[in-house]
């Protein structure tokens, strides 16, 4: 081999390092398990995983994904001994991340890698991760929220995010579909929905915009349970309220946010409409306008808080004469019932 060649080969695999961690940043999991040989190994110890293949890879790094709230990885350049078409070498890893239960911490870690020269370039073999330093002090800082980052939480999220989020829910066991506008998520409900199913539908301005509600309350093609506990006496039939909300065959809602990671989060002032969504109902089929697409759980609260609430409360205001509040939150970060939770995901604004 020339010295020519080895230079080659030397910065063909740094690149490919440098395209893991661009990978790993950008949430782009598919990317990242190409890096690899068919039946290349990624290892981690202190977790602990051992992944083999592509498959594995992609599967166990779109869980991993799914959990955090941030995630920062830093690249520093190490080691490399080309042998022909093989290689092995080091690289030096600082991480900080923060999960959505609360685990958080900073860490230097090295991965001792093989790799192997493909057809398609060179392909790690083997990446081992090791932990040498780990502090999981609590971390001052945070992911940028919408204040500092300028972020506005109407404008609609681009169909690259779109299809991200898509992706995320459906490894998190939501089925997802991506459609185009309001008329297109009223077609499908209908489809979705059998004839004299028992429906109830939260409070949601997506639903009463899009006319959702309407088709649903006031067709006559389905056992609608909202108009019927408007229709009853809280002081008296409070308990048939409550069971009739919380177990229909479907509930049909929007939510206040949807993350990058895979999460639904729905809030409430009162709570009614949360036991349904949470797994009471039988099916839930949840529309959500494109603007309330978030990075993580930490701004999809503050989108609650700063956005949702006070359009929220000018709307109680306006129909009941009292304020809201966000009394109850509820957080779906995945539906362990296949076939049971459906995201109808829209590329328009709607709602808010």
């Amino acid at each position: 081999m020339n010295d020519f060649q080895a230079i080659a080969d030397r910065v063909e695999i740094e690149a490919l390092r440098g395209e893991f961690t661009d990978a790993a940043m950008m949430r782009d999991r598919a990317r990242l398990a190409a890096l690899f040989t068919p039946d290349g190994v990624l290892r981690m110890p202190n977790v602990p995983v051992e992944q083999v293949g592509r498959e594995e890879i992609l599967a166990g790094g779109e869980r991993l994904q799914s959990q955090w709230d941030f995630f920062v990885q830093t690249t520093h350049p190490g080691t490399i001994q080309v042998d022909g078409d093989r290689a092995t070498g080091r690289a030096y890893i600082q991480e900080l991340a923060r999960t959505l239960d609360g685990r958080q911490g900073m860490n230097f870690a090295v991965y001792h890698d093989r790799y192997e020269r493909t057809e398609e370039g060179w392909r790690f073999a083997e990446r081992e991760y090791e932990v040498r330093y780990l502090d999981t002090s609590p971390l001052a800082g945070a992911a940028p929220g919408s204040v500092s980052s300028g972020v506005s939480f109407a404008d609609p999220a681009t169909g690259e995010r779109l299809e991200r989020v898509a992706a995320a829910l459906r490894a998190n066991g939501f089925a997802v579909e991506v459609l185009d506008d309001t008329a297109g998520a009223r077609a499908r409900v209908r489809e979705l929905i059998p004839e004299g199913a028992s429906v109830f539908t939260g409070a949601s301005e997506t639903l009463r915009l899009s006319g959702i509600e309407e088709d649903l309350n006031a067709s006559g093609r389905y056992d609608a349970v909202r108009p019927r506990l408007l229709a009853m006496d809280r002081a008296t039939e409070g308990d048939e309220i409550r069971r009739l909300a919380a177990c229909p065959d479907f509930v049909v809602n929007s939510v206040a946010a949807v993350t990058e990671t895979g999460s639904l989060v729905l809030a409430s002032g009162s709570g009614s409409q949360l036991p349904a969504n949470a797994g009471g109902a039988a099916h839930a089929v949840w529309v959500v306008g494109a603007q309330k697409v978030v990075p993580d759980l930490g701004t999809a609260l503050r989108r609650v808080e700063e956005h949702c609430l006070g359009l929220e409360n000018a709307r109680c205001q306006a129909v009941y004469g009292s304020d809201s509040a966000v009394n109850r939150l509820l957080v779906l970060n995945a539906e362990p019932y296949p076939g049971r939770g459906t995201v109808l995901l829209l590329r328009e604004a709607v709602g808010y």
